[in-house]
């Protein structure tokens, strides 16, 4: 018998990047009593690694959940990035309804439609919140208009466009129904949720079931699977085979150690736990997202969605120039091996392989911001390794025809850049879909566009609209190749020998372009060290000093002017290189080099390939 569970509410958050959900979700736990009242609390505090809080993005989805009238309410704060979408695809799994969070000033974004567009797919009700209502320039009644216009666009049924309107501050902890009401708390969003969306629903007599829709991971206990329990009970000590709708092979047979659930922002040890409840369980060492979790009399796979493909590969390089081991703790290919493979434990939209080089292996993402942040966090506890260019993974039709990944890119700038960008997205084969100027002193743009047209564009973006420009892209599948197109207009200076370089070579140097690197700096034959205000490659010596004489004194280099270097950023130093070059990454350095040192060597490949 299918009964509902009417003390739990399982949501997920789901928005656009920095429409304020994660700080929502921390005005929900402040309100429900979750830290008591003398806490120092760290702002977003679901924002738990490093890079999420620097970049002020979600990477991972999180669970947290809190209480409100007896009634817990599990909620699951998602990635708004398209590169993380496949986070949120899985999450919606193990909800009965999601809480749609739109900035009051930006109004629906791009990303907005992604997340929504699966919700709705799900037939998953939704609350629209429209945040930060206390901005001076918010349009909260044209922001709703906005949003009922996307859900006809996506096909939301008459239910569906009955949803609720919740008006609120998660920064100033407040949410009102009516934009006259006058603010005091989150009570009527806690109400909303309670009365909108629908409680859990499962057979608790039938034999257990639990799909697998986040894996976390724990240095001490491995793997953790995350999922909702849709039917029966869990219990500590059951019997259990693991089986898997897409790989109908897997029947293993597993014993539950240890069962979770989530109460503020921890874990705490239960028992059992019946249909509705989101649990974590630990001690399955090969767990994956998609596997269901059932008793051993009728294993039963629940159905599940495949996970997206990667769309943009890497080589990960033992890295070997001249400067290689002087920084880093890790850095052999056994150590990036296995720091890759355990990668794999959480993140399912990446794919590693091995190639014939032992001390190379590709690492294929779903965007380039996807592989930056695998980067840096690698960096960040101690790694060194090399990175290729970016490339994008073509598919063949069945006729044999070359096909490439294509992407959607919504652009919002300042009226007087819409002309550079026009330009530059023509000549990477983009293609003009929309243009709306209607929001004041911004034009919205609609690119299709070749997902190997973006590499190495946004940072050339931020500078042709002066850091006022806003860029989100989205996969749009796969279409026939569009043509070459001409990355890189300028060259590279490349340092002639190996030392460091000193004021007087690189002031010679800076005649010839922008430098990356300032004096003192150590350098080797075959670093890139600037970039050639022309089109071809030019090597410098940065080491050279000035030859001494009875009439000169060293001290006379100190009147020399150095511009200040162009120190490049991981995303920028990524979207730099060119084909025939890498980025040496180590825990204290970023250095540009070409994959031939040799300058020789060099010249013959360039030969070849004329």
């Amino acid at each position: 018998m299918r009964q509902k569970r009417e003390d739990v509410r399982n949501i997920a958050i789901i928005a656009h990047v920095d429409h304020g959900k994660t700080t929502l979700v921390d005005e929900l736990l402040k309100q429900s009593g979750v830290f008591r009242e003398n806490q120092e609390v760290a702002e977003r505090v679901m924002d738990s690694n490093d890079i999420e809080r620097e970049r002020g993005i979600t990477i991972l989805s999180k669970n947290t959940a809190v209480y409100y009238k007896d009634t817990k309410i599990n909620i699951i704060d998602t990635p708004g990035h398209a590169d993380f979408g496949g986070e949120v695809e899985r999450v919606l799994k193990m909800v009965n309804g999601v809480v749609l969070v739109v900035d009051a000033f930006e109004g629906a974004m791009p990303q907005t439609k992604f997340v929504l567009r699966k919700a709705l797919e799900l037939k998953l009700p939704v609350i629209v919140c429209i945040n930060k209502i206390d901005r001076p320039e918010a349009r909260p009644e044209e922001v709703i208009d906005e949003v009922l216009e996307l859900f006809i666009d996506l096909d939301a049924d008459e239910e569906q466009l009955e949803c609720p309107f919740v008006y609120a501050s998660a920064k100033n902890g407040y949410a009102i129904l009516e934009l006259d009401d006058s603010p005091d708390n989150m009570i009527p969003l806690f109400e909303t949720i309670l009365d909108y969306i629908p409680a859990p629903e499962g057979d608790p007599e039938a034999g257990t079931q639990v799909l697998i829709s986040t894996i976390d991971y724990n240095e001490y206990v491995g793997r953790i699977g995350i999922g909702k329990v849709d039917n029966g009970t869990i219990r500590v000590n059951q019997d259990m085979v693991v089986v898997n709708e897409h790989n109908p092979d897997r029947q293993e047979k597993v014993r539950i150690s240890k069962l979770y659930e989530f109460d503020g922002l921890d874990k705490i040890d239960v028992k059992e736990a019946t249909i509705g409840s989101i649990v974590a369980v630990s001690g399955i060492s090969d767990i994956s997202i998609g596997d269901t979790l059932c008793s051993p009399e009728n294993p039963q796979a629940i159905p599940f969605q495949k996970i997206s493909e990667p769309t943009i590969a890497m080589q990960f390089i033992v890295n070997d120039s001249p400067l290689a081991g002087q920084e880093g703790k890790y850095v052999t290919s056994r150590h990036i091996r296995d720091r890759l493979m355990r990668e794999l434990n959480t993140d399912v939209s990446l794919r590693v392989e091995e190639t014939d080089n032992m001390d190379s292996f590709k690492v294929s993402g779903r965007g380039e911001l996807h592989l930056s942040v695998l980067i840096e966090n690698m960096r960040r506890e101690g790694y060194e390794f090399a990175v290729s260019k970016a490339e994008v993974l073509y598919k063949k039709d069945e006729k044999g025809k070359l096909l490439e990944p294509m992407e959607l890119a919504y652009i919002d700038v300042p009226d007087e850049f819409t002309g550079t960008v026009i330009e530059k997205l023509g000549q990477r084969k983009g293609e003009l879909r929309n243009m709306d100027a209607s929001s004041g002193a911004y034009t919205r743009l609609e690119f299709s566009i070749p997902a190997r047209g973006l590499i190495g564009y946004r940072g050339e973006f931020m500078t042709d609209t002066k850091g006022n420009g806003i860029m989100n892209t989205l996969f749009d599948g796969y279409a026939p190749y569009k043509g070459d197109i001409q990355y890189r207009k300028q060259g590279s200076l490349i340092s002639f020998e190996t030392g460091e370089s000193v004021t007087y070579g690189l002031f010679n140097a800076q005649e010839r372009g922008t430098l990356f690197i300032g004096a003192g700096e150590k350098v080797y034959s075959g670093m890139v060290i600037g970039q050639n205000g022309k089109t071809d490659d030019i090597e410098v010596n940065v080491c050279k000093t000035k030859h001494l004489t009875n009439t000169r004194s060293s001290g006379a280099d100190d009147a020399l002017r150095l511009t200040t270097p162009k120190v490049l950023s991981l995303e920028e130093a990524l979207d730099f290189i060119d084909t025939d070059e890498l980025l040496e990454v180590t825990p204290k350095s970023l250095r540009i080099r070409k994959k031939i040192l040799d300058p020789r060597l060099r010249k013959r490949a360039n030969m070849k390939q004329s």
